[in-house]
């Protein structure tokens, strides 16, 4: 199924851009061995503000906030939204432009960093059967209209500009979940997956494997190891920052 376009969606100038998406050692491993990208679910992330409007936003200027009835309505929209949110599962990548020790630290710090394009994630998100949505993440609520689920599971709070991040999306709604989403056909409790995992031609995805700049020369062998073992000819290469990690905020777990 053809990958979607969707209101406010934001675009790289240059989609043969270059994204980065940091993971653990374990989940790299992972990836390598199965194939597969993993999508969790927008509410299950670290942020508990995930996928929900910005907290300064206000579309409805006729609902003052410090009233109580009025709040309780703009509560009920915010809570209509959180519980959508649960049909969106997320894959997120970093829009490179130079490396920092910062993105090391949050997201890679004992792994590495997979590199690809913009245009190459599309393509591979094309080649899915599911409703799948790339762009990037805008930050904060300025230039925000409406009120759009898609603009807020595009949308993060200013805090984490520096992340840059491109996002993949998968819509999956449950065919059996009423409005309420929390209740089947049957006034059930429906089972709400933690994510979803979509097997992708990595072959066609990954361009080169950037080690994480605290490895050791023996771990930095043992990741090119294990990706030659699994059938994959992909570059392995050391951080930029290997050569300065002396200087650099010191890793809580070095190996």
């Amino acid at each position: 199924m053809p990958i979607e376009a969707y209101s406010g969606q934001l675009e790289p100038q240059n989609q043969i851009a270059v994204i980065w998406r940091f993971m653990n050692i374990k989940k790299f491993r992972d990836l390598i061995a199965t194939g597969e990208l993993y999508f969790c679910r927008a509410d299950l992330f670290h942020d508990e503000s995930e996928g929900l409007p910005p907290e300064d936003y206000r579309p409805f200027p006729h609902l003052n906030p410090l009233d109580l009835r009025d709040k309780q309505e703009l509560d009920n929209y915010i809570g209509g939204v959180a519980e959508f949110r649960e049909s969106f599962y997320l894959n997120c990548w970093h829009l490179f432009r130079e490396e920092t020790s910062r993105m090391w630290n949050e997201y890679g710090e004992d792994g590495v960093a997979v590199c690809s394009s913009y245009r190459q994630l599309k393509s591979v998100l094309d080649t899915l059967g599911d409703r799948a949505f790339l762009g990037l993440v805008r930050y904060g609520s300025r230039g925000m209209t409406g009120w759009n689920l898609f603009r807020f599971i595009f949308n993060k709070r200013m805090e984490y500009a520096s992340e840059q991040e491109v996002r993949a999306v998968l819509w999956m709604i449950d065919p059996n979940a009423d409005m309420s989403r929390h209740l089947d056909s049957e006034n059930r409790a429906p089972v709400q997956l933690d994510g979803h995992r979509r097997r992708v031609d990595l072959r066609a995805l990954v361009t080169e494997i950037v080690v994480t700049p605290w490895a050791s020369s023996a771990t930095f062998e043992e990741i090119n190891k294990f990706v030659k073992s699994n059938g994959y000819e992909i570059p392995v290469q050391q951080s930029a920052l290997t050569r300065y990690r002396d200087l650099l905020p010191a890793a809580t777990d070095t190996f």
